[in-house]
């Protein structure tokens, strides 16, 4: 998110200047592991599709500054019970939007796509235009478009403190002191140690990333295989990516809110019982993907109390704007909110829907 903010207020000739604890890229945070999702029919709420909407065009504009391709379409499959959940509320967001879907009966869902073992009370939701993003490259593109045009990055400067007045803001770092006129933290799991007195509480989690070998390859590559979802009966799903890169494998992780951790003292090591988080859903769902692992890997969730994004200006502090609470599916969002961090800095309001992510909601 801060990575996209300093994009989009440099290509608007501001000064900017970006401050970043770690390397660029880095996987010290929520932002690595190759692949993420990006969709349209957002089960999550409806409120989100006219944000994703921008943001694919915004990832599109990225694409072409910087050459690269960033964003695969592959279409999404999401399979679960059809009154509930994750099809339910993904049918819900399509309706209200317009968007395309097809729904497959349970037995169109197992022909279609032998690779799933599903219960007779599951079907499959199809949105053709999901697809994932490839995070790491998505920052590094950031980053160089915004120094193109003038910003000043620094990697590996955390901040150490900071204050706000009536006329600007200032931050200080281990190196040296800055001041500015506007400040927008997108601290990630950070943001609550940088950025007091929100008025709701932000729990960092532990969450477990694994790629496995299947059984049969050849089911799983892109191009035979979407992105998929499969909804669980305690809200939470599984999720994965089919294999686009030789020799990485078939990725796939639970989503859901994993143990609490403080960010600085996580442990990144892998920890007896964390294959089981997605072990369960190959031996359950996908035997046929049900291989030995080629890698793990470990990320956190920043958790706002109703797992929505929190986008606004600081209660106390006229000057300074947050972005945090993505709560573990927010990149896709990524750079339609650097559009949103800008619009607040420089015109302290956006044209985009997003009332619905203000502090407000938790005091009312």
């Amino acid at each position: 998110m801060g990575s996209a903010t300093c994009w989009q207020l440099a290509k608007r000739g501001v000064r900017v200047l970006g401050l970043e604890r770690f390397d660029i890229p880095n996987a010290q945070g929520s932002s690595h592991g190759l692949s993420r999702l990006i969709r349209l029919a957002y089960y999550e709420a409806p409120d989100y599709v006219p944000l994703l909407r921008r943001a694919y065009e915004l990832w599109r504009e990225l694409e072409k500054e910087s050459g690269q391709n960033l964003l695969h379409i592959t279409g999404g499959l999401y399979i679960g019970p059809r009154e509930r959940g994750l099809v339910a509320g993904s049918m819900e967001a399509a309706i209200k939007h317009a968007l395309p879907f097809e729904l497959l009966d349970c037995a169109a869902l197992r022909a279609r796509f032998p690779q799933f073992e599903v219960p007779e009370d599951h079907v499959g939701f199809c949105e053709p235009d999901a697809g994932f993003l490839e995070p790491e490259n998505c920052i590094a593109a950031f980053v160089d478009r915004a120094m193109r045009n003038g910003a000043r990055i620094h990697a590996r400067e955390p901040v150490e403190s900071w204050s706000a007045d009536g006329s600007g803001a200032t931050v200080k770092t281990d190196l040296r002191e800055y001041r500015a006129d506007k400040l927008i933290f997108c601290g990630g799991p950070w943001s609550d140690k940088l950025v007091a007195d929100l008025g709701a509480r932000l729990t960092v989690t532990r969450q477990v990333l694994g790629w496995v070998w299947p059984r049969a390859p050849e089911m799983f590559e892109i191009g035979t295989l979407p992105c998929w979802a499969i909804d669980l009966p305690d809200d939470s799903i599984y999720y994965g990516f089919p294999m686009y890169k030789p020799g990485v494998g078939f990725k796939l992780a639970h989503h859901r809110p994993g143990s609490p951790a403080d960010p600085d003292r996580i442990d990144r090591n892998i920890l007896p019982g964390d294959e089981d988080s997605f072990r369960a859903c190959l031996k359950r769902f996908i035997p046929s993907a049900d291989g030995p692992v080629l890698a793990m890997r470990t990320c956190m969730y920043t958790n706002s109390p109703d797992f929505h994004f929190i986008l606004d200006r600081h209660p106390r502090h006229a000057r300074v704007w947050v972005a945090c609470g993505f709560s573990g599916h927010g990149f896709k969002f990524a750079s339609v909110v650097g559009q949103v961090m800008a619009d607040f800095a420089t015109n302290g309001k956006t044209s985009l829907p997003t009332d619905f992510l203000r502090l407000k909601r938790f005091s009312i």
